[in-house]
């Protein structure tokens, strides 16, 4: 009964601010935080780092302390979720660094490729008659429908469609080669 009154008593001197309460809570529930703190597995932060965030934690919001609650359980429940939370997030940082970064290079990559396809294509498109390079462009760059480029040019849309299909062959039969 007596340790139910000294806690009472010190949650009420926490509340009020009292540097002597804290200090009593802290040198007297260290040891048993640690402890908590020590089950865990952390790969950034130690278990000290927890047992003084815990502390910082019940500093910062020792208004919000119930005196009906066992002080310890308090502490426990501050520490235990400070813990879970930063091993959540350390999963996820761990397993996002390396999906990001390859994810990262995997569109670098395929930007500088599609690039180059780019400009193999525009080099391509370049080698082909004026008159078959200006309606492949305009069909397969610019989207025009044959019927558009048939107002355009003039041309029926039989002759367009074999401009687009001799255009089309010759790029891959250049692009087979390379």
């Amino acid at each position: 009964m007596k340790r139910v009154f000294s806690e009472k008593k010190l949650i009420k001197g926490l509340k009020k601010g009292k540097e002597a309460s804290f200090k009593k809570a802290y040198f007297h529930y260290y040891d048993h935080l640690i402890g908590v703190a020590r089950r865990f597995n952390f790969q950034l932060l130690t278990p000290d780092d927890f047992v003084h965030e815990t502390f910082l934690k019940v500093y910062d919001n020792r208004k919000l302390l119930n005196e009906e609650v066992a002080f310890e359980k308090q502490l426990f429940v501050i520490c235990k979720n400070l813990i879970l939370n930063h091993l959540q997030r350390e999963q996820k940082v761990i397993r996002l660094e390396p999906n990001f970064l390859k994810e990262e290079i995997e569109e670098k990559a395929i930007s500088e490729n599609i690039q180059f396809q780019k400009e193999q294509l525009y080099q391509l498109i370049a080698q082909l008659p004026e008159q078959r390079q200006k309606i492949f462009r305009l069909h397969k760059i610019d989207n025009y429908s044959y019927q558009e480029i048939s107002d355009f040019t003039g041309l029926s849309r039989k002759t367009i469609a074999n401009h687009i299909y001799l255009a089309h062959q010759f790029i891959l039969k250049k692009v087979k080669k390379a």
